[in-house]
Parts: structure tokens; sequence; C-alpha cells
């Protein structure tokens, strides 16, 4: 019996049966499919994500061998993923950082609420996905990332007078703790400030990097207004704690990024449940619901919650974040699913700004 040959337009018209789940249109028209070759009912392509740390994948390879395997004289399929990730602010390519795709600013109303924690967590969860992600520490009054990295390494000089920034769990790093004797305090106002945040931007080696995170100080002031003067932000990542206080303090942070016309992404609410270490029961400490309600209230995605356990505390105190000390824990599974939320709402956000 002759073998029915597979022709390449009938591979083509299957897979624009598959939508990307997020974008919402065909993997074809999107320009997703690479290198298709096809071996008698043998067939093999890459599929190329808008970013490694899709949270859809699974979802996406299971419609495609579906639609697939119905097809006259198909044996297997081979595909494998790979991702580009589209640039979510052109301006950035005449910044201080060139090099960078995307910054993607964690910024809270008020301290106290894990800001930093979110920060370190989040960058770590897409450097694990395949990205290339720097950290940047903007908390120049209380810079405490390099503690929670783990990283005591001065910097290195090019010859060009880049510094090249430290790397560790697979991203670069700045903070002004690097260049500052222990317990010393920065006395500055704000001229100062927007100084020392332009070098960290153009003086720093980083490169070519997906996702630029910008950890920044508590409040609504100069580093805040500085940053956003000096750089096109692509996003901004919102932190809070369920209790009142802090969702106060979260909406007028809120208020100063639509001001200056940075796009809100979503918000964390982190501490939202306290996990008994003994009894493993649940205590809203904080309250509960806070994170979801300001979500409603100014009609922007929550994007996870985060318990609250020792583990963090740990973590961050011995410089061996949650996602790298215990990657299958509740907590980490939560910073990963945040992290694939944060990429794929800014992928399509990306996509809607250049009208694809």
């Amino acid at each position: 019996m002759t073998k029915v040959a597979i022709r390449e337009e009938e591979v083509l018209e299957r897979l624009r049966r598959v939508n990307d789940p997020e974008l919402n249109r065909d993997l074809v028209s999107l320009g997703m499919i690479k290198n298709l070759a096809i071996d008698g009912g043998k067939i093999s392509f890459l599929v190329e994500l808008t970013t490694p740390a899709c949270p859809l994948k699974s979802a996406i390879e299971s419609e495609i061998k579906k639609e697939l395997s119905t097809l006259p004289g198909f044996e297997a399929v081979t595909l494998t993923f790979g991702a580009n990730v589209r640039r979510g602010s052109p301006e950035l390519e005449k910044s201080f950082v060139p090099g960078v795709k995307n910054v993607i600013a964690v910024a809270s109303g008020k301290g106290g609420v894990g800001k930093s924690t979110v920060s370190v967590n989040l960058a770590i969860a897409l450097a694990q996905s395949g990205a290339k992600v720097g950290l940047l520490d903007a908390d120049l009054y209380g810079p405490n990332v390099p503690l929670m990295m783990g990283i005591s390494d001065f910097p290195k000089t090019l010859q060009n007078e880049k510094i090249v920034p430290p790397e560790k769990y697979g991203l670069k790093l700045m903070s002004i703790a690097f260049f500052m004797e222990p317990g010393q305090a920065v006395i500055w106002r704000g001229p100062m400030l927007h100084k020392a945040l332009q070098q960290f931007l153009g003086d720093v080696a980083w490169g070519e990097l997906d996702y630029l995170v910008v950890d920044l100080p508590p409040g609504t002031g100069d580093v805040q207004l500085s940053l956003s003067q000096s750089l096109p932000l692509t996003c901004v990542v919102l932190v809070t704690t369920p209790q009142d206080v802090a969702l106060l303090d979260v909406e007028k942070a809120i208020f100063m990024f639509q001001k200056v016309n940075c796009y809100i992404l979503g918000v964390v609410e982190n501490m939202s449940n306290f996990i008994c270490p003994h009894c493993e029961k649940g205590t809203p400490i904080f309250g509960e619901g806070g994170g979801e309600k300001l979500a409603k209230e100014f009609n922007i995605p929550l994007l996870g919650q985060i318990p609250l356990v020792p583990e963090i505390r740990e973590g961050g105190d011995s410089g061996r974040p949650i996602v790298i000390r215990a990657p299958k824990s509740e907590v980490a599974l939560a910073f990963q699913e945040i992290a694939g939320e944060v990429a794929a709402k800014l992928s399509v956000y990306s996509m809607q700004r250049k009208g694809e």
C-alpha cells in the first residue's frame, strides 16, 4: 500500500487552527512556526513563543499534536520550543539601556510588604524559564537585594569604563550596596539620587536582556519619578498585603504611575495567608481579599497571591531565595506562576502596542 505524502500546505493549514491562548491568534499568522520539515509521515518544526516563560506551553503542544494526528499519512511529530521576546518599549533602543527589551518596575505604596522579595523571586523565576534577566536594586536608601541574592563581590570594570554587574542564579545584578561600607547610609537629595540612578542604567554593561526587573523603593518619591523620566518603563507590577493600610498606600502609587503614563501590568498580593509550619493550616493574619478588591476597583489583573511562610524570610536572609531554596514548594510555584503571568501579559501588551 502506497503511503500518503504529507504536504507542507496541509501541515500549515492544520496549524492555523491552533491559537496562542494569550494572543488569541493562530500560530502561523503570528509567525511562530519555524524550520518546518517533512519526511514521509514525520513532521518536525520549532514553535517560537513570545516568551520562554509562557505558562500555556503544554496546552499549545497538546493542541498541535491533536490537530496533526488526523492528517492522512501522519506518523509522528517532533516539535521544539524556542522564544523571541518582543521589545515592549521601542523607545528603549535609544535609551540608557539599548540592549534591554523590557523594563519591569516592581513598586509598592509603603514599605514592609515584601516588594524586594517579590522582585528577587520574580527575576530568578523569569531567568529559570530561559529568559535573559537583569535585576536593578533601585532602593538607594535601603538596598538589601545583594543580601537576599547572597552577593557581596565588588563589580568589575571594563576598559570602556562600564561596570560589569555580578551574576548569580542566572541573572545580572546591580545595587548601590556594592559601593558602600556596611552600615553606611545614603544621605542624598533628589539630584544626587537622579544622577546615581542614571549611572546604574547607562554606566553598567547590562548587555542583551529580555527583562530588566527594577526593585523600587517604597512610596512615590524622587527615585520613582527619576526612573519614569529617565527610562521608558514597559510596565509596573504593584505589591501589596491584604490589609487596608497597605491598600490605601498602593492606591497612591497607582495614581502616581497613571500620572506619568506608566502601564500597570497587575498587582501581587504578598503575605496573603500565614501557613503554620506545625499544623499546616492557613491564618489570614493581615486580612483577606485585599489584592482582589484592589484589582477590581482599578481594573487591573491580580497576578497572584503569595502565602506567608518562614522559608521566605530564611531564604532571603541566607542569600538563597525561595525559588532556589525550595523550587517545588507551594510558595516557589506561586512565584513561578506569577512570572509566567507577567511574561504572558507583557507579550500581549507589546504586540498590542505594535498593532500586530
